[in-house]
C-alpha cells in the first residue's frame, strides 16, 4: 500500500516505510499527478517543471525522473503512454488530500479536520519553476479554503449541540486560517460570550476592527458592530447560526432596446452580405450613447442562428497592455468550447501560446526567433482568431470600446483587416467619437472592405417614450417633455433618470441631476458588503471573476457570492458566461472614486497578489499601491514580456515607467530603451539614453554601450564621433573577447569606409575576419564577411564579393540573424546590380525589404525601398519605382526627426540619414 501525503510537508510511504527521493522534481511531479483529473501530456508536464530548458532537454529530464518515480512508488501505479502521464490511484495507492475531500462530502468532517496536517505541500518549493510554483500556491489556497469551510460547518453544528468550547477550538483554527473571515469573527465573539468570557468576546471584536481596517480599510459589518453591542451590554440572544444572506432587492430587469432598429438592421445587413470574404462594422459615437449595447443586440441574434462569437474589451487602464482584448477573447472562448482548437495546424497554436500558455497543452514549442518571426507571430494569431469563429455560418470577432486599444493590437488589426479575403467573418468595434485615436484610421479598411460605419445619435422624444411607458405606464406627456429636456436623449442618462424614477421619486422631479448623482443615488441602496466588493471590482479596473473579486475585497466565498448578486440584481454589474463587469465605465469611475485614497491602496495591493496575469498587470497595481521598487521590477519584467511578442510601444512604455519608480539598474533600462528606439528611428531620444546607460553603466557593461552609440551614430552620418565610440568600447573591452572586438572592428570598417578611407576600412576589416576566426563566433563571421563583401564591390571585385557576402548570408541563416540576413542581402542585390544582373538583384531586395519589415529597423526599411525604387527604374517599372520612392521618402521624413517643441539645432535631421544605401 503506498500512502501519498500532500497536506503539510510531502511525504510518501510505501508498506509503513519512507519513500526517499533522489530529486525534488519528482515530488513535484508526483504531486502534480495525483492531484490531476485527467492524463498530463508529457510537453506540458516538461514545461511545467523545466520551464529554462528546450523541449528536448526537458523531455529527457522528464524520462529520468518518471523512472525515478517508478522505482519510489512502482511501476503499477503510473501509467505511461508516449504523450500523456496518469497515476493510477486506488486501492494500491492513497491521496491523503482525496481522502480529506471524500470525508467532507460524507460529513466526517471531525476526520477530515484531523488529515489536514498543513498546508498543501507545505515547506517544499522549486525555484526554477514558476509555473509549478503558481499551481501549488492555488492548490494550496483553494483547499485552505475547502478547510475553513468545513471548520464552519463543524463549529456550528458543535454550537447548536451546546458545545461551545469544542466549537471554539475550531473557530479559532478557523480565523487562524483566514484573519479577513468576519464570520469567524462573529463567530468567535458569540462563542466567548456563551462560555462566559465577555472580555474575551470584547477584544476579539476589537481585534476584528484592527485587522479589517489594517488590511481592507474597512469598517465591521453592522451586524458584527451589532453582536459587539449586545455583547456589551448583557443583551445576547443567541439562535441557533444560519447561513448569512445578503439583502434581495427586486429583480433590476433590462432597459428595452428602442431607437435602434435602422442602426441594427444595417449592421445585420452587413453581415447577411458575407460569402466568402469577411467584413467590418464601426459602431461609433459620444460616451453613452448605446454602442455597446446596440453590438450586444446584434450578437444575441446571431448566436441564436448558430455564429460563434468572440469578444475583447479594452480597457483605458490597460492601454499598454500588449494584446489584452484579444488574449481575454480567445481565453472565453477556450472556456465556452475548446472543440476548434483541434483543427488549428500545431506550431499556429504553437506561435498563439506565447501570449496563451494554456492553449498549447502538449502542441510543439514555437519556433526560435529569427527570419520571418514577427510575421509568422501575427499570422498565427490571425489565423487563430478566426478558427475561433468558424463554423457553418460566419462568425463575429467583436472588439469593445476600441479607442482604447493597445498599440501591439492595432497592429495586429490592421494586419488582419487585409487579409479578410476567403475568410467569412464579421468584425465589430465600438470606439468613442471624437475618435483621434490610431484606430480611426481603419475606416479606410472599412470603404475597401464593402463594410459600414454607424454613428449613433441621441434618441428622439418617441424612443424616450418607448422607454418611459415601460417604466411608468401612467406617466403624461409633460413628464416625457421634461425627460426629453434634461437628458438631451442621450441613453446613459435616460436610463438613470428612469432608474431613479422606479425606485421611489415622484413627477415632480426629485431626483438628482447629473449622472454622478443619479450614480450614487443608486449605489446608496446597496449593502456594506457589496460595496466592499463593488469596490474591490472597481480597483481591478476590468472584467473579473468571482475569485479575484473575492481575494480582493477579502470577503467570504458566501459573501462574495452573495454581493455579486446583489449588484447583478440591482443593474451595477452584468454578469457574462464566465466573468462580471461594470454596466459602464462611468459607474467604474466613480465608485474607485468615491473609494478613499487609502483604500484603494489597500485593494491594489492585494489586487498585485490576487491577479494571475501579465506582469504588466501586477506592476499597474503594485504602483497604485504605492510598492514602488516592487512596481518598476514588474514593468521592466513586462516589458521583456512585451518585446516577446513584437509590441516594442508597449516595451517602451513599460521602461520607462521602471525607470520613474527607481528601478535599481538604470542603466540597464536605459539601454534598452536606446535599442528600441533605435529601431524606431527615434535618434535623439536613442543617443540621450545611451548617454544616460553608458554615465550610470558599471564598467562591464561599458563597450557594449560605447558600441551601441558608435552604430547610432553612424546611422547618423557622424563618422568622426561614431569612430570615437568604437575605440572607446575597443580600449574598454576585457582581453579575451575576439567576438566582440570583431563586431566592433567591422563596424568602425564601415565608418571608415563612409568617410572616404578605403584603405582603411580595408585593414579594420581584414582584422575583424581574423578577430572572428579565432573566436569562432558565427555572427562575428557573418559581419566581417559581409564587410569585405562591400569593400570588394566598390572595389569591382564581383566575384570576391559574391563569395564574402553569400558566406555571411549563410552564417546569419544558420543562427537566426535577422538583421546580419538583412544586410546580406541588400549588399548581395546592390552586387549583382553593379555587375548588370537586374532582376536577381531585385528578387534579393525585396526579400531583404520583408526581412527588415518584420525586424521593425524604419531606418533601414526607407533604404531597401529607396534602392527598390532605383532598381525599379532601371528596369523601366514607373508605378513600382513611384510606390517605393513614396515609401522611402515618408520614412525618411520620420527616422531622426526631433521630438518635442525645444528643439535644438543640432537635432536637426542630417541629409546623410537620407544616403543610406549599405550596411
Amino acid at each position: 500500500m503506498i500512502e501519498v501525503s500532500l497536506l503539510g510537508p510531502p511525504r510518501v510511504e510505501r508498506a509503513g516505510m519512507l519513500v526517499g527521493f533522489d530529486t525534488r522534481k519528482a515530488v513535484a511531479l508526483l504531486a502534480h499527478l495525483a492531484l490531476a483529473d485527467r492524463p498530463r501530456p508529457r510537453d506540458a508536464l516538461a514545461d511545467l517543471l523545466w520551464p529554462d530548458n528546450d523541449i528536448e532537454h526537458a523531455r529527457g529530464a522528464l524520462r529520468r525522473t518518471l523512472s525515478t518515480l517508478r522505482t519510489a512508488i512502482g511501476a503499477e501505479s503510473l501509467e505511461t503512454t508516449r504523450d500523456h502521464v496518469r497515476l493510477i490511484k486506488g486501492q494500491g495507492l492513497s491521496v491523503d488530500v482525496d481522502r480529506f475531500r471524500d470525508l467532507v462530502t460524507e460529513g466526517d468532517l471531525h476526520t477530515a479536520i484531523g488529515l489536514f496536517r498543513g498546508d498543501f505541500l507545505e515547506g517544499f518549493g522549486l525555484r526554477d519553476s514558476p509555473g509549478f510554483e503558481d499551481w501549488a500556491r492555488n492548490q494550496a489556497d483553494t483547499l485552505r479554503r475547502e478547510l475553513t469551510g468545513a471548520l464552519a460547518q463543524l463549529a456550528a453544528a458543535l454550537e447548536e449541540a451546546g458545545d461551545y468550547s469544542a466549537a471554539l477550538v475550531h473557530v479559532r483554527r478557523w480565523l487562524a486560517l483566514d484573519p479577513l473571515h468576519e464570520p469567524a469573527h462573529r463567530a468567535l465573539i458569540r462563542l466567548h460570550a456563551l462560555t462566559g468570557d465577555r472580555a474575551a468576546a470584547l477584544v476579539q471584536y476589537r481585534q476584528c476592527v484592527r485587522t479589517l481596517s489594517r488590511e481592507l480599510g474597512v469598517s465591521p459589518l453592522p451586524e458584527t458592530t451589532e453582536l459587539y453591542e449586545a455583547v456589551n451590554t448583557g443583551k445576547l440572544f443567541v439562535s441557533p447560526p444560519t447561513a448569512e444572506t445578503a439583502e434581495t432587492p427586486a429583480q433590476e430587469t433590462q432597459t428595452p432596446f428602442v431607437g435602434r432598429h435602422d442602426d441594427i438592421r444595417a449592421v445585420r445587413a452587413v453581415y447577411d452580405a458575407i460569402d466568402h470574404d469577411g467584413r467590418l462594422v464601426v459602431v461609433e459615437g459620444e460616451a453613452g450613447i448605446g454602442k455597446t449595447r446596440l453590438v450586444e443586440e446584434l450578437l444575441v441574434d446571431l448566436r441564436k442562428n448558430g455564429a460563434a462569437v468572440l469578444t475583447g474589451r479594452a480597457y483605458e487602464d490597460e492601454a499598454a497592455l500588449a494584446y489584452a482584448p484579444l488574449v481575454d477573447a480567445l481565453r472565453a472562448r477556450l472556456r465556452e468550447d475548446a472543440r476548434w482548437v483541434d483543427d488549428v495546424p500545431d506550431q499556429t497554436i504553437a506561435e498563439v501560446s506565447r501570449l496563451l500558455p494554456e492553449i498549447a497543452d502538449a502542441r510543439p514549442e514555437p519556433q526560435a526567433e529569427g527570419p520571418g518571426a514577427e510575421a509568422r507571430f501575427l499570422a498565427a494569431v490571425w489565423d487563430t482568431l478566426a478558427a475561433a469563429v468558424s463554423g457553418p455560418v460566419p462568425g463575429v470577432i467583436h472588439i469593445d470600446n476600441a479607442h482604447w486599444l493597445d498599440e501591439a493590437s492595432l497592429v495586429l488589426l490592421r494586419y488582419g483587416l487585409r487579409r479578410l479575403a476567403g475568410r467569412p467573418l464579421l468584425i465589430t468595434l465600438t470606439w468613442r467619437t471624437p475618435a483621434d485615436h490610431p484606430v480611426s484610421s481603419v475606416v479606410a479598411e472599412v470603404a475597401r472592405g464593402g463594410g459600414a460605419v454607424r454613428r449613433l445619435g441621441r434618441l428622439d422624444v418617441d424612443a424616450i417614450g418607448e422607454l418611459l411607458a415601460a417604466a411608468r405606464p401612467s406617466m403624461d406627456r409633460e413628464l416625457l417633455r421634461r425627460l426629453y429636456d434634461e437628458t438631451e436623449g442621450v441613453p446613459l442618462l435616460v436610463v438613470e433618470y428612469l432608474n431613479a424614477l422606479t425606485t421611489g421619486a415622484d413627477e415632480s422631479w426629485p431626483v438628482p441631476t447629473g449622472v454622478n448623482d443619479l450614480l450614487r443615488a443608486r449605489l446608496d441602496r446597496v449593502s456594506d458588503t457589496g460595496m466592499q466588493v463593488l469596490a474591490a471590482a472597481a480597483v481591478l479596473g476590468r472584467s473579473f471573476d468571482v475569485d479575484t473579486v473575492r481575494a480582493v475585497s477579502g470577503r467570504t466565498d458566501e459573501e462574495t457570492v452573495a454581493s455579486l448578486e446583489e449588484l447583478v440584481r440591482r443593474g451595477l454589474i452584468r454578469e457574462g458566461a464566465l466573468d462580471y463587469d461594470f454596466v459602464h465605465d462611468q459607474l467604474r469611475r466613480l465608485v474607485s472614486d468615491d473609494t478613499s485614497l487609502a483604500r484603494r491602496r489597500l485593494l491594489h495591493a492585494r489586487a498585485a497578489r490576487a491577479v494571475h496575469g501579465p506582469a504588466a498587470v501586477v506592476a499597474h497595481h503594485l504602483q497604485l499601491a504605492g510598492h514602488d521598487q516592487e512596481a518598476a521590477q514588474a514593468y521592466a519584467a513586462a516589458a521583456g514580456q512585451a518585446r516577446k511578442v513584437y509590441a516594442n510601444a508597449e516595451a517602451l512604455e513599460h521602461l520607462h515607467a521602471a525607470l520613474a519608480l527607481g528601478h535599481d539598474s538604470p542603466s540597464t533600462l536605459h539601454a534598452s530603451i536606446g535599442d528600441l528606439e533605435t529601431l524606431a528611428g527615434n535618434y535623439t531620444a536613442a543617443v540621450r539614453s545611451y548617454e544616460l546607460a553608458a554615465a550610470d553603466a558599471p564598467a562591464a557593461d561599458l563597450p557594449g554601450i560605447e558600441h551601441r552609440l558608435g552604430r547610432l551614430r553612424h546611422r547618423r552620418g557622424e563618422w568622426a564621433l561614431a569612430e570615437a565610440h568604437f575605440r572607446a568600447a575597443l580600449e574598454n573591452l576585457p582581453p579575451g573577447q575576439p567576438a566582440e572586438q570583431a563586431r566592433i572592428t567591422a563596424d568602425m570598417s564601415l565608418t571608415r569606409h563612409n568617410a572616404g578611407d578605403v584603405a582603411g576600412a580595408t585593414e579594420l576589416a581584414r582584422q575583424a575576419l581574423a578577430f572572428a576566426t579565432d573566436s569562432g563566433d558565427r555572427r562575428a563571421l557573418g559581419q566581417a564577411h559581409n564587410m569585405l563583401g562591400m569593400l570588394a564591390t566598390a572595389d569591382g571585385r564581383i566575384d570576391d564579393a559574391f563569395q564574402h557576402l553569400r558566406t555571411g548570408r549563410d552564417l546569419a541563416e544558420q543562427i537566426g540573424d535577422l538583421p546580419g540576413r538583412v544586410a546580406a542581402l541588400n549588399n548581395l542585390a546592390l552586387a549583382h546590380r553593379a555587375h548588370g544582373e537586374l532582376e536577381p538583384a531585385l528578387e534579393l531586395a525585396n526579400t531583404a525589404l520583408a526581412l527588415c519589415t518584420e525586424e521593425g529597423d524604419r531606418h533601414r526599411e526607407a533604404a531597401l525601398h529607396n534602392n527598390l525604387a532605383d532598381l525599379h527604374h532601371a528596369l523601366g517599372h514607373h508605378d513600382e519605382t513611384m510606390r517605393h520612392l513614396k515609401s522611402a521618402v515618408a520614412i525618411f521624413a520620420e527616422v531622426g526627426a526631433p521630438h518635442g517643441t525645444n528643439i535644438d539645432p543640432a537635432d536637426e535631421p542630417r541629409p546623410e540619414l537620407w544616403k543610406l544605401v549599405r550596411w
